[in-house]
């Protein structure tokens, strides 16, 4: 059965390392037969959490911006991918603010196969703990969600590091392998 993929490609940098991965990832799944699509957080016009609280009682945002469509997304895939680079053992803040923005329909995204895909400059998967703990804690949210995977892309901090990695094949390798 053909799944629905959605990756939320956090990086600031379009064709970057974490972006590389993100593809490669799609590659094989698309090659597995399924669809997949990557939002760009970056090109979206999306605001930052206010705490306005409005999401808590309507169950939408105040804010009219790109995310509502983003969300119906979420809603509609099968399998999520979120992918971001590590700043300073964390998150970027495009993911943070990705996560916080849910908010109004996280509980409406259920049963996904979730996967994250991480970069970093640091050479030890160590150095994305945090990161990983702090996407758990999103995910666990997710009604009937399971972790299917975690790609981390390691010594990657310039531009291009990805392309002669063996993480590329790992990215293909997982999209591919979706379960049908």
């Amino acid at each position: 059965m053909e799944k629905k993929v959605l990756v939320i490609s956090a990086s600031p940098r379009k064709h970057g390392n974490s972006d590389m991965l993100c593809d490669q990832f799609i590659k094989g799944a698309v090659e597995a037969g399924h669809q997949a699509e990557k939002i760009y957080f970056s090109d979206e016009k999306i605001g930052y959490c206010t705490g306005c609280g409005v999401c808590v009682d309507k169950h939408q945002c105040s804010q009219n911006d790109d995310m509502a469509k983003i969300l119906d997304k979420l809603i509609a895939c099968d399998v999520l991918v979120l992918s971001t680079p590590v700043y300073f053992y964390c998150m970027n803040a495009q993911m943070k603010t990705f996560i916080d923005r849910t908010a109004p329909k996280y509980q409406e995204m259920k049963n996904k196969d979730i996967y994250f895909i991480l970069t970093a400059a640091d050479s030890g998967i160590s150095a994305m703990d945090e990161t990983i703990h702090a996407l758990r804690g999103f995910s666990s949210l997710l009604p009937y969600s399971k972790e299917k995977g975690i790609i981390y892309g390691l010594s990657m901090w310039n531009m291009g590091d990805a392309e002669n990695s063996p993480t590329l094949n790992e990215a293909y390798k997982m999209g591919r392998e979706i379960e049908v």
